[in-house]
Formats: structure tokens, sequence, C-alpha cells
């Protein structure tokens, strides 16, 4: 299967989309044996992220914004036999989402948060978003972005997720490794992916410079305190010629799911 759709793709060319796009294909293909995909159903918010859901050919649900992690928590409540993976902006689910998300972990609601995180309100042409650095210079910010940024990866791991990771749309290799780990896991998976927008924030060189694996590094993704050190090892502000930025698992934890507990 190659989950194809009709829908002509509209995203700008160059976009980190598109890797997110391959990733998660061909994750679901490699796992078909263990998660038949008819079980799978993915959801969106708002954004340019959003019509990720008119390019894979599997059950969709296209949210509002901010929503799309509440509309897949319901669906697993109801069937517990549903992959449910909600694809999500920066600007959407770190912004009037994020309520949704904080509690999706709190409750280890068993599905998968893939935030696609360009750093910047793309759809609307350029705004800044929760973590666009201070310096952001967009259409509604052109002396800079008035505050600093949040910390996604900081954020997951006190608000309790069991499984927090960090991939790059420029290694869809890695990036589809994580998409595997995060499917089989059970509990609340959260991935935040650092995509480029080749329009109004291209970090693709950045990141190709500064981003490391934590697996290559031995990082012990059982050690939530040293999985908390590395969350803050970038604090999604700084971009100077020193900055490390992990990618790879930070935290995976076991503990009983929401939908086991209700």
């Amino acid at each position: 299967m190659n989950f194809e759709t009709r829908a002509e793709i509209t995203w700008c060319p160059g976009c980190g989309n598109f890797g997110i796009l391959k990733a998660f294909k061909e994750a679901v293909e490699e796992l078909k044996e263990e998660f038949p995909p008819e079980n799978f159903v993915i959801s969106s918010g708002i954004g340019c992220h959003g019509k990720i859901v008119d390019y894979i050919n599997l059950n969709s649900f296209y949210s509002i914004h901010g929503r799309a992690l509440s509309n897949l928590e319901g669906m697993r409540l109801i069937n517990d036999k549903l992959v449910c993976i909600g694809f999500v902006g920066d600007g959407d689910i770190y912004a009037e989402g994020i309520s949704h998300l904080i509690f999706a972990a709190k409750r280890n609601v068993n599905i998968t948060a893939v935030v696609h995180d360009n750093r910047a309100y793309s759809l609307t042409t350029g705004q800044f978003t929760p973590t666009s650095p201070s310096k952001f210079r967009g259409k509604s910010t052109p002396e800079g972005a008035p505050e600093d940024p949040i910390n996604p990866i900081a954020l997951m791991l006190s608000a309790g997720a069991t499984f927090v990771a960090r991939g790059f749309a420029g290694d869809a290799e890695h990036l589809k490794w994580l998409f595997k780990e995060a499917i089989r896991h059970k509990g609340f998976s959260f991935i935040d992916v650092l995509q480029p927008c080749v329009t109004f924030f291209n970090t693709f060189s950045f990141y190709r410079k500064h981003c490391y694996k934590l697996e290559e590094a031995g990082h012990d993704p059982t050690d939530f305190g040293k999985a908390l050190e590395k969350a803050l090892e970038w604090n999604y502000n700084d971009e100077g010629e020193n900055v490390k930025i992990p990618i790879g698992i930070f935290y995976k934890a076991e503990k009983e799911t929401y939908e086991e507990r209700i």
C-alpha cells in the first residue's frame, strides 16, 4: 500500500511537511502486521499541517483549531482498537489547543500527538507562534516577537506524558523510527517535529548543523531527570553558533492509561 489519495498537494515546494508525510506513510506500511491500516484514525487541526489528512488514505477527521486531540480521546474511549494519531501545528496546539494537549498528557490517553512545529503561522502568512524565537520578525511583529517561546519538551515532561520525543522533518528515516516507537507505545505519545517553513521561516540549514541524536549520545530515556536536563539544553530561543539541539526519545515510561482507568 502507498496510502496515496487523489488530492492535489498544495504545500510549498520544499516544505518540511513533505518529510513528515513520507515518514508517516512508511511507518504505517512497516507496522501493518502489528496495526492494520483500517484501524488507524488520523485527525488534524487548522494550519498548513492540517492538509495532511487529505493526503493519506486512512480514516480521518478534520478538527477545528486546537481540538484534534480531544476528538481522538473520544474515539479511543468508544473503540480501544483504534490507533489514533493527531497531526497538529505549533500555533494550533500550543496556543488555542494547549489545555487539550496538557490534559491528554496528564490523563495518559493512548493516542499519539505529532506537532508540525515550524515556529510560524505560515497559513496566514507568517505571524509568530508560541515557539517562535523572540527575535522573530513576521507580519505581526516587524520588530521582533515581544515574548520568549515556550519549551514543549519540558512542558510535556512536567504534564506527565509517558513518551516524549523530538524529530526533524529533514531526517525522514529517523522520524519514521520515532513514529513507529510512538505508535507502539501504550499511553500518550508526543513528538515535536522541527518542520521548517521554506517561505516564512526557513530553518533547514540551522537544524542540519545543530541537531544531534539522543540515542547516539547514549541518553537513557527511562531517566526522567536526564530527560528534563536534555529538554532544557535548547530553549527554542537561542540560535547561536554553539547551540546543540537534541532529537530522539527524551523519555519513555509505562503507566496505566486513561482508558484502563475508565
